[in-house]
């Protein structure tokens, strides 16, 4: 749409282009969301995305945000070709249009693409609903997972609680945050949360002696075998063990009291782990929007059929159990209930009783749960 920017920049046509005429135009504007301004960008972005409609050579926009961290938006907009999009970018019009959305965000990054092949969407289905837009606070988490040989999940937990927490300071721009560290039966997850460039944060940590000695005293109790002084080796361990972001949300009000984090792990029939990803984001985007409710964050980590989700709540886990479960609507807790593999368990989870069994089943155990501390 826009390059928040008063300078136009340049936009090349494809090497070795033969067709006279020229290509269409995609503009990818990256957006970093200041803090409490999401109200105002969005406001700013109605404005503008409607002042731009009747702009000479403008075809469409959209407006998305980062599933990992909301703070990240991303505006793209298609133009006939860069001579009306560099025409209108460098006009009094285009810097007085803009001028709403600077207040909103820390900063900006355009790119320009010459749309040189397209997939046909004919025949696709129409336009989806809108998601609800989501707050964010800046900070991305990321988390992995395994499992260590069943009997020694004691040991592995003393060992994981013991380490000394590594500098949070990766550099300049980066900051590693928080991390929380749980335990499911023989499964391990470690949250890490992180201000700043998320694979700058990951290579710090694991090049910290602390953490490393930890990683080598436990390496005896995976039951998937690692070796950490195989640089290849242990790239592959650890892609593996990704437990990628696919869903979070931030309330947009201030909660009262303490807030404290749980997780809870999703057992799903086979094949079922993005569907209950998807039911479980549905459930707190509902609760987020509730401004009396205990809900701080959510975080849902998924892959394949591993669902995990970690919740920050202004509240005990069993005070709301109908919102630490997922299942406060019942549509959407039968949905859920469809999706668990649960042998031999019948549960009702449109009524407490049912909830609370449920949460027997899915609450992970906190082994630690740190910010790093400053170098």
């Amino acid at each position: 749409m826009t390059t928040l920017s008063e300078q136009p920049g340049t936009a090349g046509t494809a090497a070795g282009a033969q067709d006279t005429e020229a290509a269409r135009l995609r503009v990818v504007l990256l957006l970093d969301v200041r803090k409490g301004a999401q109200e105002r960008f969005l406001d700013a972005y109605e404005l503008l995305r409607n002042q731009v409609a009747s702009v000479p050579g403008h075809v469409s926009d959209q407006l998305c945000q980062s599933i990992e961290d909301p703070s990240q938006w991303l505006i793209t907009s298609e133009w006939d070709g860069p001579d009306p999009f560099l025409s209108w970018v460098d006009s009094p019009e285009h810097r007085e249009m803009v001028k709403p959305m600077h207040s909103c965000v820390n900063d900006t990054r355009s790119l320009r693409y010459d749309i040189l092949r397209e997939t046909s969407v004919a025949g696709h289905a129409g336009r989806r609903s809108p998601r609800p837009e989501r707050a964010g606070d800046g900070r991305i988490r990321h988390a992995i997972t395994f499992t260590v040989k069943p009997g020694s999940e004691d040991r592995v937990a003393r060992l994981l609680a013991g380490y000394a927490s590594p500098s949070a300071r990766v550099d300049s721009a980066t900051r590693l945050c928080r991390t929380s560290l749980f335990m499911h039966g023989n499964r391990v997850v470690r949250a890490v949360e992180v201000s700043g460039n998320l694979p700058a944060a990951l290579r710090h940590v694991a090049q910290q002696p602390e953490v490393r000695a930890v990683e080598e005293a436990i390496n005896p109790y995976l039951e998937e075998k690692r070796d950490l002084n195989d640089p290849q080796a242990a790239r592959g361990f650890f892609t593996r063990a990704g437990l990628p972001a696919v869903h979070e949300v931030v309330a947009g009000v201030d909660r009262p009291g303490p807030v404290r984090r749980y997780a809870l792990n999703y057992p799903v029939r086979g094949g079922s782990g993005t569907a209950a990803a998807r039911v479980l984001a549905r459930s707190d985007e509902l609760a987020a929007a509730d401004p009396t409710g205990p809900l701080v964050r959510s975080t849902i980590f998924q892959r394949d059929d591993i669902v995990v989700r970690v919740i920050d709540l202004a509240a005990a886990d069993d005070e709301d159990l109908a919102l630490t479960t997922g299942t406060a609507d019942r549509d959407l807790a039968a949905e859920l209930g469809r999706l668990l593999d649960l042998p031999g368990a019948v549960l009702d989870l449109g009524d407490d009783r049912g909830r609370g069994e449920l949460l027997a089943h899915l609450a992970m155990t906190l082994v630690t749960d740190r910010h790093a501390q400053d170098s």
